[in-house]
């Protein structure tokens, strides 16, 4: 009797503990005042290279790194960076954060962003953004091969004469979002497409591959493009602000681990967007799991010694 009623007494106090572990972000716990912590998103490039940003600063450094994983969306790893939960996060897009951050008007003059961003993240938010690791993740509109021939398609402007009879995949993100969605986009091509279809980003690359879209818009940096020989339209009216990619990094962490600085520029424009085209692809194609093509990637190129 005394060991039930003592297991009785218990199980509150371990369905408490197990609530307060349960409010912590995904990956974050108790950590020593040596760690440095990463946001990463949900995606299979933020997940590869926050194991790169994790790798880089084991090498080179004794801090200890925590990857705090799989968050929703750029406002929920900003949010979790500005209160401190993260020391920076992994991938920055200079483009979105102008606009749903910042919410600045929408500029598609990549030098003029990149230094509004850098500015008013420093200014605002006591964050650094870090030069672009050398590739741009921005939506970008796709076709097969034969179609794009048989249509003459090499530009954006050149589906204004096929659209009203196409069907196409978005990102169902992409479909009300302002600035650079749909609704602006029609106003700046003078154009709208016959049937739309918000999806999945991840559905969009099988649907114009099997001929269930005549075109699709996706990411530039995905793995799949290469492997369906997709062929990308140009933005020729320079619709999509940049999206260039960087890591951004509280100052605070930077003054707390000075090393940081050093070891963080060893990536800028080391990563074009071939090659985070491939590493996408070893993870979404070859399921390999991140962390391993990251130390994969950082062998081949020998922690990048080379850099800065």
């Amino acid at each position: 009797m005394k060991i039930k009623k003592l297991i009785k007494r218990l199980l509150p106090l371990g369905a408490l503990a197990l609530i307060l572990s349960g409010c912590a972000l995904p990956g974050l716990g108790g950590s020593s005042k040596d760690t440095v912590k990463i946001a990463a998103q949900n995606t299979t490039e933020q997940q590869i290279m926050s194991q790169v940003l994790k790798g880089m600063i084991e090498h080179y450094s004794n801090l200890n790194t925590e990857v705090i994983n799989n968050l929703g969306s750029g406002t929920v790893s900003f949010q979790a960076q500005k209160r401190g939960d993260a020391d920076m996060t992994a991938i920055r897009y200079k483009g979105t954060d102008d606009q749903t951050i910042l919410k600045n008007p929408k500029n598609s003059d990549p030098n003029f962003v990149s230094k509004r961003v850098r500015t008013e993240f420093n200014k605002k938010y006591d964050m650094k953004w870090f030069p672009s690791y050398g590739f741009s993740d921005t939506y970008q509109f796709m076709v097969k091969q034969d179609y794009a021939k048989k249509h003459h398609l090499e530009t954006v402007s050149d589906l204004k004469k096929i659209a009203p009879n196409m069907k196409v995949g978005i990102d169902q993100i992409w479909m009300n979002r302002k600035g650079d969605g749909y609704g602006d986009f029609k106003q700046k091509y003078g154009y709208a497409f016959g049937h739309v279809y918000p999806m999945q980003i991840g559905l969009v690359y099988n649907a114009v591959q099997s001929d269930k879209m005549d075109a699709v818009l996706g990411y530039s940096t995905d793995g799949r493009i290469g492997s369906y020989n997709l062929k990308l339209l140009k933005d020729d009216k320079h619709f999509f602000p940049p999206y260039d990619a960087s890591v951004v990094v509280n100052n605070k962490a930077l003054k707390k681990h000075p090393q940081l600085n050093g070891i963080l520029h060893r990536l800028d424009g080391k990563i074009d967007l071939k090659t985070m085209q491939h590493l996408n692809y070893e993870v979404d194609n070859n399921l390999k799991e991140p962390s391993v093509v990251a130390q994969e990637f950082l062998k081949e190129n020998n922690y990048f010694e080379g850099g800065k």
